[in-house]
């Protein structure tokens, strides 16, 4: 009979650290599956008309603003709740049967009238959106709480990173061809797509479900546990180092202009959406080596210095890439790649920065608040790719595009800027709020605020 671990069991580090990143890895790839086909399912499969994609956008909109209000939400609940399994834990078992259920049926829509389709995927991709923050917020705090030395957590959420930008890929180029094998027919259906969603989410969930069942949560003060909600609202206000962080990073949001606009870019510049798959790839493979590189960095400099630095790298590199234009594919690759690197460095510094500042506010205040602190991560995540989304559709309607039109000079030109042009500016006002990012002393009158190598 399985025993579940009790917040205060014993686990190896080693263990821990590899629980984490296989469930990283799972998770991931539902993630991916979710957020990359849907669309193509809608369309292709479910058979929705042009009309009812206007209204799968607004369902789209609507959920993603209802999923970035969830998340400090379920961080707040997080924070107030008291289990013998810890705070985090029990969010991450209880999530994860949902999450590959939902997956399944958001893939499931069934064969009626147009209207009772978007009925039933507004439904069930809302419900998704719940689930998936309730699994979400959990899992990166149980990272901050289960790796107290800022060393070995760094590593973790670098692999972590690491491993998402492999699942990506993989989930990428293998999602057509499962669902296809499991057509059982000469062409990929829409029972095809929906038996692969069910698969893949159930390997995918049980995966991350390694994250309950190989970690365990810090031990913390009494006064870190049942918070209540004037408690949380205070720790976070005075939590100055981590409210920079979320600053710098919505500042940041033009670094997932290329990931939100990529393919439509690809397609006026080139007139080939496959080509896309080279761009994507060469951003995945810079992230992954730049994820894998970053702690190793911050043991030499401090965590403020290198998102500095790589903001401005960034910045430079964007901008060297709109003097160098479209013309040469491949030269464009070389720069997706480069700012895929800056861009890996940015999100495992921007989840080590937070972490560390939950440490800080711990020394500080005497309260720990990993739930709500680490659906700040999440929260940002979800407002930079909404901002890029919404960034990138203005520029489009300057450009006066639509499907079907002749592509002018003009309409290339004024969509390469905002893949471009945009991330630059942003790279470079994300730096400034990073500039100010200090640890506070602790208790002892020690002072952290250059905490070494993991540390700001």
């Amino acid at each position: 009979m399985t025993t579940f671990l009790r917040s205060d069991t014993v686990v190896a580090p080693r263990h821990q650290a590899t629980a984490v990143v296989i469930a990283g890895f799972g998770q991931n790839f539902v993630l991916t599956t979710v957020s990359t086909f849907l669309l193509v399912y809608l369309l292709q499969y479910a058979r929705i008309s042009t009309e009812g994609m206007v209204v799968v956008t607004l369902i789209l909109t609507v959920a993603k603003i209802v999923d970035a209000v969830l998340d400090p939400i379920v961080g707040g609940l997080i924070d107030m709740t008291r289990t013998r399994w810890g705070k985090l834990r029990p969010y991450i078992l209880f999530s994860a049967v949902p999450v590959a259920v939902l997956s399944g049926l958001v893939f499931s829509v069934p064969d009626v009238d147009e209207p009772g389709k978007l009925l039933y995927f507004a439904v069930v991709y809302v419900l998704w959106g719940v689930a998936y923050a309730a699994c979400d917020v959990p899992f990166w705090g149980i990272i901050g709480s289960a790796f107290s030395e800022p060393g070995q957590r760094t590593r973790v959420i670098g692999t972590v990173r690491a491993v998402g930008a492999i699942a990506l890929g993989l989930s990428t180029l293998g999602m057509p061809w499962i669902a296809r094998a499991l057509s059982f027919a000469p062409e990929t259906t829409s029972a095809g797509w929906t038996r692969a969603v069910f698969l893949t989410s159930f390997i995918g969930m049980a995966l991350f479900l390694l994250a309950f069942l190989g970690t365990r949560e810090r031990r913390t003060s009494a006064a870190s546990t049942g918070l209540s909600v004037r408690e949380l609202a205070l720790t976070l206000v005075r939590n100055t180092p981590l409210l920079l962080v979320l600053i710098g990073s919505v500042l940041g949001f033009g670094r997932f202009i290329v990931q939100a606009g990529g393919a439509v870019f690809v397609v006026l510049a080139y007139g080939d959406e496959g080509t896309f798959t080279l761009v994507g790839a060469a951003i995945i493979v810079g992230m992954i080596v730049s994820s894998f590189a970053t702690p190793a960095l911050l043991r030499r400099v401090s965590a403020r210095a290198l998102v500095v630095g790589s903001s401005l790298v960034g910045a430079v590199l964007y901008a060297a890439m709109f003097v160098a234009g479209f013309e040469d594919l491949l030269v464009i690759l070389v720069f997706i790649f480069l700012t895929g690197l800056t861009l890996g460095v940015f999100l495992v510094v921007q989840a080590t920065m937070i972490a560390d500042a939950v440490d800080d506010a711990e020394r500080r205040l005497g309260v720990r608040n990993d739930g709500i602190s680490f659906a700040t991560l999440t929260f940002v995540s979800k407002i930079m790719n909404a901002l890029a989304i919404l960034v990138f559709g203005v520029f489009v309607v300057m450009a006066g595009y639509e499907a079907g039109m002749e592509v002018t000079p003009a309409m290339q030109q004024t969509v390469f800027a905002a893949i471009t042009v945009v991330p630059a500016v942003s790279c470079v006002l994300s730096a400034i709020p990073f500039l100010f990012y200090r640890l506070g002393p602790d208790r002892s009158g020690s002072d952290h605020r250059e905490s070494g190598p993991a540390g700001g």
